[in-house]
């Protein structure tokens, strides 16, 4: 539904702007591969604080305590 929602989009603007359509069209690619950095940048900050969270719940877990959130 997401692509096909992008692409009606794409579509549109091509007949409004055709060289603004074709300017997106080649410069997606290279917005992906520069965003790839802070996607991975971005799972390595949540599994951190994943991990120190159930590092501060551990104690609860093991004394049995059923209120983590």
């Amino acid at each position: 539904m997401k692509l096909l929602i992008i692409l009606l989009l794409w579509a549109i603007l091509l007949t409004l702007c055709w060289p603004l359509a074709f300017l997106i069209l080649v410069l997606w690619p290279v917005l992906w591969l520069i965003s790839i950095p802070f996607r991975v940048t971005g799972m390595v900050v949540h599994a951190a604080l994943a991990l120190i969270r159930a590092l501060l719940f551990l104690p609860a877990r093991l004394l049995g305590r059923g209120w983590t959130c």
